[in-house]
């Protein structure tokens, strides 16, 4: 089991627009909605989604089936850089003294 702090980097941040390259979703991007890092996994919109059974309740008084996104662990997905392509994620010092992240191919700031 992976040792994951408070302080875990991932490859992938909120917002980021990325590639499933590995499971039923294979093949499809979409953007990152959240991440919880405890379980080093990803939720991506409308990918993995998941039917839920629902019962009549006040806010949904038909009941019925619900599609939602399921996490997908971060391994299984890629970032698409800006020219449309997946890219491997490094990081470096920038002119302000922190770490950016950068594409790997196009050597671009992300």
């Amino acid at each position: 089991m992976a040792n994951t702090s408070a302080n875990t980097k991932f490859h992938i941040k909120k917002g980021d627009t990325v590639k499933v390259i590995a499971g039923d979703s294979k093949g499809k991007t979409g953007v990152v909605l959240s991440i919880e890092t405890s379980k080093n996994r990803a939720i991506v919109e409308g990918l993995n989604l998941v039917s839920r059974h629902t019962k009549p309740s006040a806010t949904t008084p038909n009941g019925g089936i619900i599609k939602k996104e399921a996490p997908i662990h971060v391994s299984n997905l890629a970032l698409v850089g800006a020219n449309g392509e997946t890219t491997k994620v490094g990081r470096k010092l920038g002119e302000n003294g922190k770490l950016q992240r950068y594409s790997k191919k196009t050597q671009a700031t992300i």
